[in-house]
């Protein structure tokens, strides 16, 4: 038996839906639920229209459900359930249940020409009713290039899916500086953000044999990237740029340095590159050898540093403008699906750094929202359903496929097309984590949490490798799938359960990346959730508002969790909050690093996520982090210290009141704009709230507003 959905589209009958439907109006009424008449009903419609020629519509059924409801002297249900679908059906116009912020983000960045919200859902979800559903719920979201983009191309828009692309590494010469420069504009003009290594040039001073007698090394060249970054953009939206260096480059000091200048680079993030060797020898306090060889002239140029010395100014750096990142390229290399395969190469990471990525490589995102998976939330029972999480992991592994498929043909360059079909990396990641310890009464940090950590990775890991491995049943491995290779992979080895592993052996995998964990500041925002996995940033921020008489009011605004919580319990002050209402104030970064290590053993790629540290943390306590992680097997680290000198990592001229002017910006406005955010870095244009840096980007945690996000 089929039905007719409320688009036109034919889908089988389920009675299960049915069933579902009457017993949440049942759950309203004072008398109760009766499963047994929500059966009878839903069996009784299947066999009514099941003798009939004219296929019933949506509609059709649920008329007969009031029907009969009524008939069986229900009548409190069917007014519940006529309630019920009045409120799907303002569901399916305006959407969720939203705040002006979150509405001013779905209006602005992901509607399409004032499509009703069921026609929004169609359209991302491309009609996998799993994932509509989930999305419709809150349980999952796109990153914001699907949100935005899916489905476009067929109004002659040139979107990319992808969130991530990585450049191939700049080689030592005029040509392939300026074709990379190409490359970039041509991407940016797409949508996508970029990785690009400049270990590759040679450093200042190095002979040249051209007019000039040196050349002016390898961070000259950065303002060239960084300047194309600014120019081009999309939906007033610049684009998005990380360059990284190898810490052995003889020119890494004046990398390390250049940040410092705060009217330089201020359209990319930067980061190092450090390997074991660099990091043994700052534990050793040994000397260091920064060397580099200029194919074209044969000069070799080295020089031996301290260590310490160098390891404390990158710590000084980020203490002071909070910048460089640091990359743990052993950890990187080591640590992933394809680590065995001699023939592939990280060349670099994504702006946010949560996405270690080949030459031309590019990634899909989407989270999944692990507060929607807490049962009976806040009470001493609450519980996480894993049956649920294992079946949203495995659509949203076949959904990012889907979209994977669908983005072939809207890559910025060839041969990011031809990486993706080669290679199939998708990044399925997770948001909610800090709302899901508030729900089940952990405090974040604790032994319990990462207990719980490892438990919640372990599955999503091989849920999400058992699809790939039955998804390359169906439709093949990914061309580059190397079997010997993928099967004495570490991560595998280490991950997979004996049923999986067994699976991966007999079919292969369909992707050689699956998991990641993105800043999801957006994208959390409409889910009504936490940030990634990081910890609340405050419970609560003051807002102002303009008011109509003489003085302007201002009045205190709770996180969602928190006000949730509140609202259960009848508090009104933050202080009566349960202690495991962490936020980064309270939270020992130790502890904060020791989840973040939990989780990096089940994500194949990486994480992106901010230590915020007080304005009084020391240099030595960014050592100290960045030797911490490095010893817990992060792949990376990103600090921010609260008052730092750098107002952004990435400035876009964005107005100071989104909400109010963000139809006005103009180019002109930039100087403006730029001058604003630097003048008052640490509050937030649009609540007011304090702004802190989460994996590399300008955050406001208390709403979610972010000039850099995707």
């Amino acid at each position: 038996m089929q039905i007719v959905k409320r688009n036109g589209k034919l889908v089988e009958f389920e009675s299960e839906k049915i069933v579902d439907a009457i017993i949440k109006a049942m759950a309203e009424t004072e008398e109760g639920i009766d499963e047994d008449l929500a059966l009878s009903i839903a069996d009784e419609i299947e066999d009514e229209f099941a003798d009939v020629d004219v296929i019933p519509t949506v509609e059709t059924v649920q008329d007969r459900i009031e029907i009969l409801l009524a008939y069986n002297k229900r009548f409190d249900v069917s007014k519940k359930y006529i309630l019920y679908r009045n409120k799907r059906n303002k569901l399916r116009e305006q959407g969720w249940n939203m705040t002006d912020l979150q509405r001013d983000i779905y209006e602005k960045k992901y509607r399409f020409n004032n499509e009703r919200f069921d026609e929004f859902l169609e359209r991302v979800s491309g009609g996998n009713e799993p994932i509509k559903k989930a999305i419709k719920d809150r349980e999952f979201m796109p990153a914001g290039r699907v949100l935005a983009g899916r489905g476009l191309d067929k109004t002659g828009k040139k979107i990319t899916l992808s969130n991530c692309h990585v450049m191939p590494k700049v080689e030592d010469n005029i040509e392939s500086i300026f074709d990379t420069a190409k490359y970039l504009a041509r991407t940016y003009s797409y949508g996508g953000g970029c990785g690009l290594n400049i270990s590759n040039l040679r450093p200042k001073g190095a002979k040249v044999n051209n007019a000039a007698n040196t050349t002016t090394g390898a961070v000259s060249f950065m303002e060239l990237f960084s300047l194309v970054t600014s120019l081009i953009g999309s939906k007033g939206r610049r684009g998005a740029l990380m360059l990284n260096m190898d810490v052995n480059h003889p020119d890494i000091r004046e990398f390390i340095d250049v940040k410092n200048d705060l009217t330089k680079i201020t359209t990319a993030n930067i980061s190092v590159n450090i390997d074991d060797k660099f990091m043994k020898a700052v534990e050793n306090d040994e000397e260091y050898e920064l060397y580099f060889y200029v194919d074209a002239t044969g000069e070799e140029i080295s020089k031996k540093v301290e260590a310490k010395d160098l390891f404390k100014k990158l710590a000084k750096n980020n203490w002071s403008v909070a910048e460089p990142g640091i990359l743990y390229t052993n950890r990187i290399n080591s640590w992933h699906l394809m680590s065995e395969d001699k023939t592939f190469e990280f060349v670099g990471v994504n702006p946010c750094a949560e996405e270690p990525l080949p030459a031309h490589g590019s990634c899909n995102l989407a989270s999944i929202n692990l507060s929607s998976f807490v049962e009976r939330p806040f009470e001493d029972d609450a519980e996480f359903n894993y049956e649920r999480f294992k079946k949203l992991v495995k659509n949203g592994v076949i959904y990012l496929n889907e979209i994977l498929d669908e983005n072939m043909n809207l890559y910025p360059l060839k041969e990011q097309s031809d990486v993706a079909k080669d290679l199939r990396q998708i990044g399925l990641g997770i948001m909610g984590l800090a709302d899901m310890f508030i729900k089940l009464g952990i405090r974040y940090g604790s032994d319990e949490s990462i207990k719980l950590t490892h438990k919640i990775g372990k599955t999503m890991i091989n849920e999400a490798l058992r699809t790939s491995a039955y998804l390359a049943k169906e439709n093949g491995p990914f061309p580059r799938y190397n079997r010997d290779a993928i099967l004495k992979s570490p991560f595998i080895l280490a991950n997979a359960d004996k049923d999986v592993f067994d699976l991966i052996a007999k079919y292969g995998l369909r992707n050689s990346q699956l998991l990641t964990i993105a800043p999801t500041g957006t994208i959390s925002n409409l889910a009504n959730c936490s940030n990634g996995i990081e910890p609340l940033f405050q419970i609560s921020y003051i807002r102002k508002s303009e008011s109509l008489y003489e003085e302007d009011t201002y009045y205190t605004v709770f996180t969602p969790i928190a006000k949730e919580y509140m609202e259960k319990y009848g508090i009104y002050k933050e202080e009566d909050l349960p202690d495991y209402f962490v936020t980064t104030s309270n939270l020992n970064y130790k502890d904060r690093l020791k989840l973040q290590s939990a989780w990096q053993n089940y994500i194949d790629a990486s994480i992106s996520s901010t230590i915020n540290l007080a304005n009084e943390a020391t240099v030595e306590d960014v050592c100290d982090i960045y030797m911490t992680a490095w010893k817990l097997g992060l792949k990376g680290i990103t600090i921010y210290r609260d008052g730092c000198a750098r107002s952004g990592i990435l400035i876009t001229d964005k107005p100071k009141s989104r909400l109010d002017r963000i139809d006005e910006l103009k180019e002109e406005m930039d100087d403006l704009i730029r001058d604003e955010f630097w003048e008052n870095p640490d509050i937030c244009p649009v609540c007011g709230g304090k702004m802190s840096h989460v994996g590399g980007c300008l955050e406001c945690e208390a709403c979610g507003y972010s000039p850099c996000s995707i």
